[in-house]
C-alpha cells in the first residue's frame, strides 16, 4: 500500500506501507520519494493503483508513477486553483485508473480520460468555489459542494449538472460511502448522513472540534475531526 501526502511547501511525499516481518499487526512507512513539484501550495492529492496525482496554488495537477517513484507529466487545463482530485478505477481494473475528476477554486470541474490523460470536458457547476468532490462507486455520479453554500449533482455519463440546492451552511466535504447508497458532508463540527437517491438527511454527528476530513470504511464511516492549536 502507498500513502502520498502533499504540503503547503510545494514538497509532495511517498511512503510504502509495509508490515513487519516478525509481526502482523505492525505497520512501518518507507520513503518512496519527496521532491517539490509545485510552484506554489499542494492542495489536493488522489492516490489509485500505481498512479497519483496532487493539484495546487500554481493551476496544475501534477501526475506520478508509484512503481518507479517519479513524476511522468503534468496538466495545465485547470482554471484556477486545484481544490479537490479523484481517480476513479471500476471494479474491473486494480492497476489503474479510468477517469481523472477535478474540481476548482472558480466553480468548475474537469472530467479526464486518465489513460492516456486527455481533458474531456470543463463545466460550471457552482458560482463559487469547489470545496470538494467524491464519486459514486459507479462512476456516474458526482457530488460536489461549494463555498456558496450549495451541493451539486453530477452526471458523469452525459457531463451536465442534474441537480442543485442551498444548504444553507457551507460544507467543506462531501463523501460517498462504500456502497453508494448514502453519502456524507462535514459542515463545521457535524457529519451529516444523507440517502444518496434523494438526498434526505438521516442522522447527523455533532463533535467538539472542526471536521477536516472524512474515510469511508467496509463497517461504517470514520471522521476526523482536528483543531488548530494555533
Amino acid at each position: 500500500m502507498s500513502l502520498v501526502a502533499g504540503s503547503y511547501e510545494r514538497f509532495i511525499w511517498g511512503f510504502k506501507l509495509k508490515t513487519l516481518k516478525h509481526s502482523t499487526e505492525t505497520l512501518t512507512l518507507s520513503p518512496l520519494f519527496s521532491f517539490p513539484s509545485h510552484l506554489s501550495p499542494i492542495k489536493s492529492v488522489a492516490v489509485a493503483g500505481s498512479v497519483a496525482v496532487s493539484g495546487g496554488s500554481d493551476d496544475t495537477i501534477k501526475i506520478y508513477d508509484l512503481s518507479t517513484s517519479s513524476e511522468i507529466g503534468s496538466l495545465n487545463d485547470p482554471t484556477s486553483t486545484v481544490t479537490s482530485l479523484v481517480l476513479y478505477t471500476p471494479p474491473s481494473l486494480h492497476s489503474f485508473p479510468r477517469n481523472l475528476f477535478s474540481a476548482y477554486d472558480d466553480g468548475h470541474v474537469s472530467f479526464y480520460d486518465a489513460d492516456p490523460f486527455v481533458h474531456l470536458k470543463t463545466m460550471k457547476v457552482h458560482k463559487k468555489g469547489v470545496n470538494d468532490m467524491s464519486v459514486h462507486p459507479s462512476g456516474k455520479l458526482g457530488l460536489t459542494v461549494g463555498r456558496d453554500e450549495c451541493l451539486g449533482m453530477i452526471n458523469l455519463v452525459r457531463g451536465r449538472r442534474s441537480f442543485f440546492c442551498k444548504l444553507g451552511k457551507e460544507a467543506e466535504i462531501v463523501e460517498f460511502g462504500c456502497g453508494g447508497d448514502k453519502f456524507f458532508m462535514g459542515t463545521g463540527e457535524t457529519v451529516s448522513v444523507h440517502e444518496a437517491e434523494d438526498a434526505k438527511l438521516v442522522s447527523e454527528l455533532k463533535g467538539e472540534k472542526r471536521v477536516l476530513c472524512l474515510a469511508p470504511a467496509t463497517v461504517g464511516f470514520v471522521s476526523f475531526m482536528i483543531s488548530s492549536c494555533i
